[in-house]
């Protein structure tokens, strides 16, 4: 994507700090209580100062609710928190790449700093489809780093979908035994 398209560069790939290593192992505990719940495994969190303000984990199974991601979670949260709508001193952790919905809270919700994991190719919007938070004509742009223990965040998302590729689903017909 060109400048002229919306792109407004691309990601540091694992540019990341010992400081974006260590909230991004807390953003992969988050995408663990994900994991235990049935949800797809990803984490957030929000951090201000160097001090966690909010974690979330997807829920959009649990709550029936296709915005409950885990940066929407997190991002609610630290606004009730904080108690402000506007998070503009915080860094958010997230361990796949968001999608266009939580990338456009993350603009709108005034977020300087984005660090996240895994890359998304079929769906992330902060360097593989596009980039909507650097675009140059939104009032807002964000810090961005990608990559950061990109293996591990993508090594849980592979093993849960690989496991879940191998359940049959719940209303399939069981072959006959013989």
């Amino acid at each position: 994507m060109t400048d002229a398209e919306g792109g407004a560069g691309m990601p540091a790939a694992g540019a990341g700090s010992a400081e974006d290593e260590g909230w991004m192992r807390v953003a992969l505990e988050e995408a663990a209580a994900a994991q235990a719940l049935g949800e797809v495994p990803v984490g957030a969190v929000l951090v201000r100062g160097g001090e966690l303000v909010a974690r979330g984990h997807n829920l959009t199974h649990t709550l029936q609710d296709p915005s409950a991601h885990a940066e929407m979670v997190a991002i609610r949260r630290a606004a009730q928190t904080i108690g402000h709508w506007r998070l503009l001193d915080c860094a958010l952790y997230v361990t796949l790449e968001p999608c266009t919905m939580c990338s456009g809270a993350i603009v709108l919700a005034r977020i300087p700093r984005l660090v996240y994991g895994a890359p998304d190719p079929k769906a992330g919007m902060t360097g593989s489809l596009g980039n909507l938070v650097q675009h140059p004509r939104l009032n807002h742009r964000v810090d961005l780093v990608g990559g950061v223990l990109e293996r591990e965040c993508g090594d849980v998302l592979r093993a849960f979908f690989r496991a879940r590729r191998r359940r049959p689903e719940p209303d399939a017909p069981q072959e006959p035994l013989e």
